[in-house]
This record gives structure tokens, sequence and C-alpha cells, in this order.
């Protein structure tokens, strides 16, 4: 494994663990163009946590974009650019879902609110399903098209279920990604949700965002018994969304559950299990 490649994947094992553990299940050389991907991921996920100012975080997004248009293969001298590059070329990746990906991510450069349950599906849409839609082509670029529907769902599951455990930290940020349409249904506006202020309609927003990710889990899970195993490692990391979900049902009806993490042991079995089994009850 060369230099770019220890860094890339420390940068993936540091900010994103679960996907980390899923590329590992994932064939001996298929793993660095995941990594690639998973480490492009992470990277313009945490722009607004490293570039607390929106419009220069912007230019970061556009950085990126510019790196992904570019022709040739000159190299940046950033190795999860050059990572990403390398795979790209190799797999075919079309531009356009990378594109798509950073016009999304502007999003988190703001605080205006979520405006609706179909604007959020959108952006998991863009972020997260069409990662494992990317991952999906690296693993088997002929069987990946098949799914790409599952994928969307599988994404709105992944996705709404990230938001949830993130919600201190974006109510800290002073961000809402709870939709205003669920807030107003719930009894509640993204002003009070954010400050705290938003009581029951909190608590009730909150429940319906885990209905959300679950009714999209629950499409995903009758899907996947179709699922070839060579795209399993694509769709690894649902093996946790339904353990994390559970464990904030658990947690009570607080509208911002502290739900921390999985154990490590918990993670590595279902993993584990749905690596070598996939989706087949136990």
């Amino acid at each position: 494994m060369g230099g770019g490649s220890t860094i890339v994947m420390d940068a993936v094992r540091a900010a994103d663990p679960d996907r980390y553990l899923c590329a590992l299940y994932a064939p001996a050389d298929k793993r660095d163009a995941l990594l690639a991907l998973y480490a492009f991921n992470a990277e313009i996920a945490s722009v607004r946590d490293r570039i607390h100012e929106p419009l220069p975080g912007e230019v970061r997004l556009q950085w990126w974009r510019d790196v992904i248009m570019a022709e040739g293969g000159a190299e940046t001298g950033h190795p999860t650019a050059d990572a990403l590059r390398a795979t790209m070329t190799a797999s075919h990746l079309p531009k356009a879902a990378f594109d798509n990906m950073l016009e999304a991510r502007i999003f988190d450069l703001y605080d205006d609110p979520m405006p609706s349950r179909t604007d959020l599906e959108g952006y998991c849409g863009e972020t997260a399903a069409a990662l494992i839609q990317l991952a999906a082509m690296v693993l088997d670029a002929a069987a990946a098209p098949h799914f790409a529907e599952l994928a969307g769902r599988a994404g709105c599951a992944q996705a709404i279920t990230g938001l949830l455990l993130l919600l201190p930290l974006h109510r800290r940020r002073g961000q809402c990604y709870v939709p205003a349409d669920i807030l107003a249904a719930a009894g509640t506006t993204p002003e009070e949700f954010v400050k705290g202020d938003g009581g029951a309609g909190a608590e009730r927003a909150v429940a319906a965002m885990i209905a959300l990710a679950r009714e999209h889990l629950n499409a995903f899970e009758k899907g996947v018994p179709a699922l070839p195993a060579s795209l399993r490692p694509a769709f690894l990391p649902l093996a946790l969304t339904r353990a994390y979900l559970d464990k904030m049902d658990k947690a009570g009806p607080s509208p911002l559950p502290d739900t921390g993490t999985l154990s490590t042991l918990r993670r590595h079995w279902l993993l584990l299990r749905h690596a070598m089994r996939g989706w087949t009850p136990i």
C-alpha cells in the first residue's frame, strides 16, 4: 500500500469508522477505490466543521468541483483528490453524480431550515444514496444499475438516521434538518426546534423522523434479498441502521436523543453477520 493510500485509509478510519469497517469486507482489489469515495465524502461532509463561514466553505466545495471536472491525469498533491480521480477513471464513474453531491452539500454551510420532506429525501438521494450507488458501480458495474432504486431507499434510511444522531450538534450550530412541514404537522417551528423550545411538538417531530427513516429502511429490507453478493459491501453500512434507530427509541422521547454510538463489539458483529449472510433472518 502506497503512502497516499495509507493517508486516505487513515482519514476514513478517523472520520467515518462505520464505512471504514464496511470497506474491509470488500474484495482486496476494490478497497482502495471504496476508501477514496468514503474519504471524499468525509471531506465534503465536514467542510462546515473546518471552515466556519459559508462563502469560504463554498470556495472549498468549488475546489473539489474543479478537481473532479478537470481533464487529464495531473496530480493535485492532495491524496484524497488524487485517489478519487484515479477511482473515477478506473471505474468510469459519472462526474455528474459528484457534481450533484457537491451542490447538495452547499446546504450544510448555511442555517436555512430544510423546507420539506421532499427536499430532505432529495438531499439524502444526492449524498448518502449517491455514495452507495457509486460504491456499487466500483464493485460490480454490470449489476449496479439494477439496484439504483434500492440505493435510494438505503441512502434515505442511512442519512436520516445519521441526521438524528447529529441532532445535538446541529442544534448547537443553529441548523435544522428536520423538514419544516414535519415540524408544522407536529406543532412546532424550525426556530423553536433549534432553540429547544418545541416541547411536545419537538418530540413528535423527532418521532416522525424516526418513522420516516424506518419507512425507507423497511422498503430497503424488502428489496435487499435480490441484492447480489458482489454489491453487498456497498450497502453494508445499512447493517447498523436498525440498531441505531432501536437505540434512539429506547432513549425516550427527548427531541435531542443522546444515543451515543453502538459498542464496538455490536458493530463488528452486525457487519460480520450481514457481510456473510446478507439480510437473511437470524
